[in-house]
């Protein structure tokens, strides 16, 4: 599928197309840029992101709009204490003729919002699972492939726990990024207040259609990375593993469990997609340490005694970095 007569060709249009996606999101969003950014770079590396806000920070918004900009379907399941498997794949039922008939379920969209995913019990949150793992879904023995491109953003609320289910870690590491939406500043929080209470709706129009951020996410995996690059990515996930030979000293002080290969993986992926949307042709360190809170964050596990001196998860990732 080649849509530009060389990478070069396509790297430069991915710049150009990135810069119109922004403004296209900025016409409804106000600020969260971090959160903008990792969101459409874990798309080019068909990653999935978990969003943990508190409520009435407009999370659902940031994906409605992501997903007119990226001119992709969108779907949204609220997840809650008595949703099915079948309430997210899909169920067969008996039609006229007396047939097995398969209805699709709300994970048949390319944007998936999963909202509030700890609310739900483990057997519903494995369903999801499965499609975002193997890009497909098994109903009555029967497979089914979903389109792409296929991305899933699921959100947690930090503060309520009681009634909740926490994703186990196993859940957690299919999550390419986890992102924090914090409170807007005064002055965004002005803005939003003002663009919000007026009653007028911005228009989002699409930047891309569905086969080019296919062909984008391929335009990634084809990004070259010299080797120092990779043993940085690989010497830091290494890093925070407690009591093995490559651990940090603050690793095997602050932390009872370090991250898997899969997060140097992910380091290398993201650090490809964030030198391309940067205009840039090949990865450096500074890529991957840009794309390093948000792998790592919950990949990562801090002991009693980082809770009690009050060290935080990303103060641990940045004494890794240093």
């Amino acid at each position: 599928m080649e849509m530009y007569s060389s990478d070069i060709d396509g790297a430069k249009a991915l710049v150009e197309k990135y810069s119109r996606l922004r403004n296209e999101i900025g016409k409804v969003i106000v600020g969260q840029d971090d959160v903008i950014h990792h969101t459409i770079l874990s798309i080019f590396c068909q990653g999935h992101v978990l969003l943990v806000g508190v409520p009435g920070l407009a999370k659902t918004l940031l994906v409605n709009t992501i997903g007119k900009a990226l001119g992709l379907s969108f779907s949204r399941i609220q997840f809650t204490p008595d949703l099915m498997p079948s309430d997210i794949v899909g169920t067969e039922i008996l039609d006229e003729s007396r047939q097995f008939r398969f209805i699709k379920g709300p994970v048949f969209a390319n944007i998936i919002l999963a909202d509030e995913i700890n609310r739900t019990p483990p057997k519903t949150q494995a369903a999801l699972l499965e499609a975002m793992q193997e890009r497909n879904v098994t109903v009555s023995g029967k497979t089914f492939r979903l389109q792409e491109p296929f991305f899933v953003l699921a959100t947690q609320n930090p503060i309520e726990q009681e009634g909740t289910y926490p994703l186990p870690e196993a859940q957690l590491d299919r999550f390419m990024f986890n992102l924090k939406l914090d409170y807007p500043s005064y002055e965004e929080e002005v803005a939003i207040v003002q663009r919000t209470t007026v009653g007028k709706e911005e228009a989002v129009s699409a930047v891309l259609t569905p086969e080019e951020i296919v062909y984008f996410q391929q335009l990634v995996r084809r990004v070259p990375v010299s080797d120092h690059v990779y043993q940085y990515a690989v010497a830091l996930s290494a890093k925070t593993r407690p009591h093995t030979p490559s651990a940090h000293e603050w690793a095997d002080r602050f932390l009872s469990w370090g991250a898997g290969p899969r997060a140097s993986q992910y380091l290398i992926i993201g650090a490809k997609a964030n030198a391309l949307l940067s205009g840039k042709y090949a990865p450096d360190i500074e890529d991957v340490k840009k794309v390093a809170v948000p792998i790592l964050r919950h990949r990562i596990i801090r002991n009693y005694t980082a809770e009690a001196e009050g060290v935080s998860i990303e103060a641990i990732i940045n004494e890794l970095m240093k």
